[in-house]
């Protein structure tokens, strides 16, 4: 009996995974669009809007939330982020981290007169 509880004892203290792994986590859209929002306010930045969304990639294990921040007409910027041990982490600060154009929406409906 003893013996099966140091055994469990081991494997849980060991871990299943690897310090990488367990340092990468999603972040949900909503989560995400208030961190970058947060990020950009601590920043003094002037933006309009935030908008998130997952991509449907991933980064060392966790998903990526895409989020396009608009800082004035036309500059949209888009910021590829996960969260490392809890913290919002970029593409900015990582370039390893995937951050592809998007092109899942409709096209846009352009009106001429």
């Amino acid at each position: 009996m003893r013996v099966a509880a140091l055994a469990a004892a081991v494997a849980v203290f060991a871990g299943c995974g690897t310090e990488t792994s367990v340092a990468y986590s999603a972040a949900t859209p909503a989560q995400a669009k208030q961190l970058m929002i947060d990020y950009l306010d601590s920043k003094h930045l002037d933006w309009r809007w935030v908008a998130c969304l997952y991509t449907g990639r991933s980064f060392v294990g966790a998903a990526i939330v895409r989020c396009n921040v608009n800082f004035g007409d036309p500059h949209i910027e888009a910021y590829c982020m996960v969260l490392r041990w809890g913290e919002l982490y970029t593409d900015h600060q990582d370039p390893a981290i995937p951050c592809q154009r998007d092109n899942r929406a409709p096209p846009a409906t352009i009106v001429t007169s």
